[in-house]
């Protein structure tokens, strides 16, 4: 893995408050990396703004100065000693313009705020950040209002049997990545997976009438134990105690959402993939289908060859 040497910031101008940068600053500190805040206008944001204007019933149109939003948000960070720039520009789409300017920055980490539902008490995804995380080709760190504890609970969600045609080494870039992160934020560092029993899979992929009533306890005992076996050997390099490793049997939205309330996780890291024939990501159900239910931080890592892939 490579390291990372600069956080991009994506900050949202009608927010108030921005968990992404302070979070993004914690990693810089502790990475020794440059911060680059930036902010894209849109014309759907001018648009938003002209009308709360016009609701208003102000005389004159509020003036926002992005610029300075950001550099008022800099400011404390160099007194802290960190490397920060600020960039503002105006495109559409939105997720292009952000894409273009992690390759412009050269950016090894992007991070950028979701929103809180109230009502729902879930976080929603906006189109933006699906756009990100199918197009983003670097680790994308989608951050919620809650703060980070002193020792936060990294976790690594993988898949050692590689379902879905999933790349060998993108677990070990899941692992490298969360416990490098555990440790340089003193935090600890848990591997987590849940299954559907290879059976209950197999027969249905065969159109065959089981249940979960068919699986027997010995079949059961005999798949956990390999599973079990599996997750060791990948987490044996990382020097990650059995103790920190979670096997669940059930689907992965219920499970793994499940894991992270119960570990009260902080951030929770699992891989997409990106399949070029079909000028599509997908990250399945682990992911696509957990971002918005997750009760932590979702940290989306790409295989090594996804830039490649995504050109095809």
């Amino acid at each position: 893995m490579n390291p990372i040497r600069s956080v991009l910031v994506i900050v949202d101008p009608t927010a108030q408050q921005h968990p992404a940068v302070a979070k993004a600053a914690l990693l810089a500190q502790k990475f020794q990396a440059r911060l680059d805040l930036f902010i894209c206008d849109t014309k759907a944001a001018r648009d938003l703004r002209h009308a709360a204007y016009v609701k208003s019933g102000t005389s004159s149109p509020p003036i926002v100065d992005m610029k300075e939003l950001l550099e008022n948000l800099a400011q404390p960070l160099r007194a802290r000693g960190l490397d920060v720039t600020t960039e503002t520009t105006r495109a559409d789409p939105l997720h292009i313009a952000l894409v273009e300017r992690v390759k412009h920055t050269c950016a090894e980490l992007v991070v950028k705020d979701t929103h809180h539902h109230t009502l729902a008490q879930r976080t929603i995804l906006t189109h933006t950040d699906w756009e990100l995380i199918r197009s983003c080709s670097v680790p994308l760190l989608l951050t919620k209002p809650r703060p980070w504890a002193s020792s936060p609970c990294i976790c690594a969600a993988v898949d050692p049997g590689h379902a879905d045609d999933k790349p060998a080494m993108l677990d070990h870039y899941i692992l490298e990545l969360s416990t490098e992160l555990a440790a340089r934020l003193n935090g600890n560092s848990q591997v987590v997976h849940a299954y559907i029993p290879a059976a209950l899979i197999a027969a249905t992929a065969a159109g065959v009438s089981f249940s979960m009533a068919d699986v027997t306890p010995e079949m059961l005992a005999v798949e956990r134990e390999r599973k079990m076996k599996e997750l060791l050997a990948l987490a044996s390099d990382y020097r990650i105690p059995a103790s920190n490793i979670h096997l669940q049997l059930g689907g992965a939205v219920e499970q793994l959402c499940r894991l992270a309330e119960q570990l009260d996780a902080d951030v929770m890291t699992m891989g997409a993939i990106s399949r070029g024939a079909l000028k599509r990501i997908l990250i399945g159900s682990t992911a696509e289908n957990i971002l918005e239910r997750l009760p932590c931080d979702a940290l989306i890592v790409k295989s090594p060859n996804f830039a490649e892939l995504l050109a095809m």
